[in-house]
């Protein structure tokens, strides 16, 4: 069976494995999942991960979670643009998350990238999700 929102997944099996206190977690690897994640590891609310080959031809994103004095770095993870229902926004119009103190994560035409940096970068894009 194939997967509707392999994005809404790996989110889900982050946000999982943080209610549950999970050292790591495992998600199914690709190029856009990993470019996502290597904004988390930017921005500081994952400490890493790491490809691990399964079998041949098919390798696994092993997630390490990030915890500051027991509780997790990341309170609420959630999708904004689903597969039903794109969200765009221009550069001028990036919304804040929680006055800036959360970041959105945004697919746009120079890569993937945090609302930070696409707003130093002037350029917009589809909102992928929301990070607290």
């Amino acid at each position: 069976m194939s997967m509707t929102d392999p994005l809404g997944d790996m989110l889900t099996r982050i946000r999982n494995g943080q209610r549950a206190r999970k050292p790591s977690v495992a998600a199914p690897a690709s190029r856009f999942r990993k470019s996502v994640l290597d904004v988390l590891v930017r921005e500081g609310y994952i400490r890493g991960y790491e490809e691990v080959e399964v079998r041949k031809g098919i390798a696994e994103l092993k997630i390490e979670l990030k915890y500051h004095e027991g509780e997790p770095v990341i309170s609420q993870i959630a999708r904004v643009s689903t597969p039903g229902r794109r969200v765009y926004s221009g550069a001028k119009g990036l919304p804040r998350v929680y006055n800036g103190l959360g970041i959105s994560i945004l697919s746009t035409p120079r890569g993937v990238m945090s609302d930070y940096e696409a707003r130093q970068a002037n350029v917009g894009g589809e909102i992928l999700c929301k990070v607290f």
